[in-house]
């Protein structure tokens, strides 16, 4: 699998294209921003975007959409249809951060209206990217329709913001729900396998097995909670 990241936003989110070695087919999972730096990398590579694949609707995950739906426009966007609402209210998000509206130009958090969603998720079934097969997962409790991609051939799992290193998604954002979220993680993540590769939404990878043991929101010790 080629694995190509880019961090973009000032929320240093993982925009990441995910391309198939032998079809050279693509997804570009979450794209934040820099559409410019997308296409750079998917020509870098000889793919081509087959997708433009969201886990969920936050901003900082789908402020790219638009711009890189220009320059690819046979990429289908793809999104579950419970975060259809919340993609759709894209152009007012930053206020719900509190951002003052004179300030949102100069973070980059002035967009445009979103463009359609083309095709929607569906929780258990299997997304192919060339020979990659992504078992998807519907997994709420960020937003109400968060997925993630789990490729079992490669062990490796793509969790948007469900779960960080030494940490977990915040729930305080509309249609957040901290019951829905350590759901999703304690029976559709963490069984998955101690050995599956943890690509996040923010920060650096890990596994599960690291996190079963270290997170404290696993292993007990959580006191008070890191949220991006």
């Amino acid at each position: 699998m080629i694995i190509e990241q880019i961090t973009v936003t000032a929320f240093q989110q993982q925009t990441r294209v995910l391309g198939c070695e032998q079809t050279r087919r693509a997804v570009c999972l979450d794209p934040g921003e820099d559409a410019e730096e997308i296409v750079g990398a998917l020509e870098r590579h000889g793919l081509e975007l087959q997708a433009i694949a969201l886990t969920h609707a936050h901003m900082d995950h789908v402020g790219g959409v638009a711009a890189l739906k220009r320059r690819r426009p046979g990429a289908e966007i793809v999104l579950h249809r419970e975060d259809e609402p919340l993609y759709m209210a894209l152009p007012a998000q930053p206020s719900w951060l509190g951002i003052p509206r004179s300030q949102w130009a100069a973070y980059g958090f002035d967009y445009e209206e979103p463009p359609p969603v083309e095709r929607y998720w569906e929780d258990g079934e299997t997304y192919r990217v060339g020979t990659l097969s992504f078992e998807v997962l519907h997994c709420p409790g960020h937003t109400p329709g968060h997925v993630v991609l789990f490729e079992p051939s490669e062990r490796k799992i793509f969790v948007g913001d469900c779960l960080f290193a030494g940490s977990i998604g915040r729930t305080d954002l509309p249609g957040g729900s901290g019951e829905q979220l350590m759901d999703s993680l304690l029976n559709k993540i963490l069984p998955l396998g101690d050995d599956v590769m943890v690509y996040s939404g923010h920060g650096p990878e890990t596994t599960i097995g690291r996190e079963r043991l270290t997170n404290p929101f696993f292993n007990g010790a959580h006191t008070s909670g890191r949220y991006f």
